[in-house]
């Protein structure tokens, strides 16, 4: 939240006026041809900021004169005179490079790399003021310039970096500082300025007048010889090895390690963009970034610094023949099993995936067989990065991990709960409100379930397991915990995800097989939450019927299972969204037409699992505790017997006499197992409708079993109607002249 006075200047600068703008702009303008910077010009500079910032530079067709008045101050040096404030100009350039880098020119940009070069490069060594040799009567003519120090208090004995410390900063060092922080931007974005009018002036004299030149990386000639941006990428790899090398180095306080990692991250980064640009550095880049990888892998408090480092490999391993198993085992091995509780390592591994999402695919294999591991990270903290997994996902499918992604994602809550488990155990004793011992908690640590535990904690995809019965009833009393609630609610929306973005045609028809069978094995073995539960069968429901859609074959691939399914009655009252979809496409695909290995023999076995359930759910009251069985469960499986009956005409008599049967038991008044009066007339008309139908088998078999053409038709590629004729007709009329 923003303080009152920050909301209302954001307003302010939201609402200007276009009049008042113009001015403000040649107001400003005048004061930037001034040598020195006022109280005035600083202010304004700091209002355009926040301008900038609260209009997204919506409005840049107005700042172009001033872009150009920005840079011509840029162009003034020391040696001229006063110096301006360049610290309040820098970043507003920044901010116009993203938002509207149109309004810089080559010229511009070719002046900007050549200052940047100077900042970064030949800032001075000594420390600015504050710095003095002691004493009560020391006076301006005793003080002698201190160098600046490194981290672990050494006197520096190279060029200055951000890593270097002293009493004070000149200016020159605060636009080393600050140029370093816009470097990686300013390579990712410069190639995108529009070409125009450009200077011959490849003159780099300037650039170490009045400098210090390093006792170390003292700059050659030939590189002095380079264009401003083959020059500013040298600069910028000098600059990144040298603060890799000051990393290296001890440091007195916490707050300075943390700026060492934060630089490391920064200068990784920038090296990725300078061999991206000029891949002749990637042979002189990978031996300092294999170094400082074998250096920081086996310490995970390096984990934000271990991940620029893997998008380096990720980018160039390949050119420079590295091996790379290595940094994978890092990002897809240690990170989600040992920090799946780190949000923002969390954070920014799923962007790295994301980002580079098509990469990973095609070239690393380990990827996709870690999906077992990355959804740790999703276990642990679900509402944070749902969004992200949803987008992973798809990526993660292919025919050997489908199956098993299915389960796991099955199993996404019982992962939770081990890792609660994991976690606090190491920590924190877990408890009940009543300060007794967990039953869980006990089963973790026991060995006899320590194999089902650490079957969740694998790290790849590969392993399988037949207890988990055992395992839900060890983790029943974790169905309360916030952590596995809120990790259940996300899994039916990750396999709607899957569902939308699975992509069938790269699956084997096999592959959709394990589906149908882990679905329907799965419906029942999920962890004890009602409203997990129902969600997932109705998603089951929804990919059941798109898998059978797309290959109607698998009713009959899988017809023993299917039959099996919706002939147990218990389902009726458990199972009521998955059942009622078994029954439907039972009923809808298990026919010759959909497949010629269909017989009349499967027909009529299906008829009479269906039979026996429709009469059993009928003719006695629901079992103690479950509701009267719904009304769309019997009409789906009236219509079912009505579909196999058509395709069986000796069957008909047998579904004609229930439905006679049907009709003449509610008019005799309330039946037990409807209790909503509309249901039942709803149901008694369905049932007299097929009963209608079947009177007329050959009708019947036309309507419930409708051919192809009728269902798919094509009547403008049928020559035996006139539709094609009159079409082309049309044709011929709409391209005549």
């Amino acid at each position: 939240m923003y303080s009152h006075g920050s909301e209302s200047l954001i307003k302010q600068a939201r609402e200007i006026q276009e009049s008042e703008l113009q001015k403000f702009y040649s107001r400003l303008v005048k004061l930037l041809q001034a040598k020195e910077l006022s109280h005035e010009t600083v202010d304004s500079l700091q209002r355009l900021h926040i301008i900038l910032f609260a209009t997204k530079f919506t409005r840049t067709a107005e700042l172009s004169s001033l872009c150009t008045q920005f840079l011509r101050s840029l162009e003034s040096r020391q040696s001229e005179g006063p110096a301006h404030s360049f610290t309040h100009i820098l970043p507003i350039i920044n901010t116009m490079l993203t938002h509207s880098p149109e309004c810089l020119t080559e010229d511009h940009v070719t002046l900007l790399s050549k200052k940047l070069v100077d900042w970064l490069r030949y800032a001075s060594i000594t420390q600015g003021g504050g710095a003095s040799s002691g004493g009560f009567f020391t006076g301006p003519r005793l003080r002698q310039p201190m160098p600046v120090a490194e981290l672990d208090g050494t006197v520096s004995g190279d060029f200055f970096t951000v890593l270097c410390v002293g009493q004070g900063f000149t200016e020159d060092q605060w636009m080393n500082v600050y140029s370093f922080s816009m470097l990686r931007h300013w390579l990712l974005t410069y190639h995108s300025v529009s070409t125009g009018s450009t200077t011959a002036d490849t003159d780099d004299r300037s650039e170490v007048d009045g400098s210090v030149v390093s006792m170390v990386s003292a700059t050659s000639s030939s590189s002095r010889l380079l264009p401003p941006k083959e020059r500013l990428r040298e600069k910028a790899f000098q600059y990144c090895q040298r603060l890799i090398e000051q990393s290296d180095r001890k440091t007195h306080r916490r707050i300075d390690a943390e700026l060492q990692k934060a630089c490391l991250v920064e200068a990784v980064g920038i090296l990725d963009c300078v061999c991206v640009e000029d891949a002749s550095l990637v042979y002189r880049t990978f031996p300092c970034i294999k170094a400082l990888f074998g250096r920081l892998s086996s310490d995970l408090s390096f984990a934000r610094v271990l991940l620029p480092i893997a998008q380096f490999y990720l980018n160039h391993g390949e050119m420079a023949a590295v091996d790379c198993e290595s940094v994978w085992k890092v990002v897809f091995g240690r990170f989600p099993a040992e920090l799946f509780n780190d949000a923002f390592l969390a954070h920014e591994l799923l962007r790295f995936l994301r980002l580079n999402l098509e990469s990973l695919q095609l070239r690393l294999p380990q990827y996709t067989r870690s999906f077992p591991n990355l959804l740790k990270f999703l276990a642990w903290n679900s509402p944070a990065v749902v969004d992200d997994f949803v987008d992973l996902l798809p990526s993660l499918v292919t025919t050997g991990t489908a199956v098993e992604l299915l389960h796991t994602l099955l199993d996404l809550p019982c992962l939770s709960a081990t890792l609660v488990l994991q976690h606090r155990s190491t920590c924190l004793p877990i408890s009940d409100t009543g300060g007794r011992s967990l039953v869980s908690l006990d089963a973790f640590r026991n060995p006899s379930f320590r194999g089902l535990f650490l079957f969740l904690l694998r790290g790849e995809a590969g392993d399988t397991i037949d207890r988990l019965s055992t395992l839900h009833e060890q983790l029943a009393e974790a169905a309360s915990w916030p952590r596995v609630v809120q990790c259940a609610q996300t899994v039916p929306r990750l396999k709607c995800s899957l569902q939308i973005h699975y992509n069938y045609n790269c699956l084997k028809a096999g592959c959709f097989t394990h589906l149908i069978l882990v679905m329907l094995e799965r419906s029942s073995l999920l962890l004890s939450l009602r409203t997990f539960i129902r969600e997932v069968h109705r998603v089951f429901s929804c990919h059941l019927l798109r898998l059978c859609k797309l290959q109607p074959s698998l009713v009959m691939d899988q017809s023993h299972e299917l039959v099996e399914f919706a002939g147990t009655t218990a389902n009726v009252y458990n199972k009521e969204e998955m059942y009622t979809h078994v029954v439907w496409v039972l009923g809808e695909y298990l026919s010759v037409s959909c497949d010629s290995r269909c017989s009349v023999r499967l027909i009529t076995s299906c008829f009479e699992a269906l039979e026996a359930v429709l009469f059993e759910i009928t003719s006695s009251t629901p079992p103690p505790g479950s509701p009267c069985p719904a009304p769309r469960v019997i009409t789906t499986l009236m219509s079912a017997l009505a579909k196999l009956a058509s395709r069986s005409h000796d069957l008909i008599p047998r579904v004609s006499l229930f439905l006679s049967k049907l009709r003449s038991v509610t008019r005799c008044g309330s039946v037990t197992w409807c209790s909503d009066e509309e249901d039942l007339v709803a149901i008694v008309t369905r049932g007299e409708e097929l009963w209608s139908l079947l009177k007329t088998p050959g009708v019947a078999q036309s309507v419930l079993t409708p051919s192809a053409h009728v269902t798919t038709p094509q009547w403008h590629k049928d020559t035996n109607v006139s539709m094609p004729l009159q079409m082309r007709a049309l044709t011929s009329l709409t391209h005549s002249q």
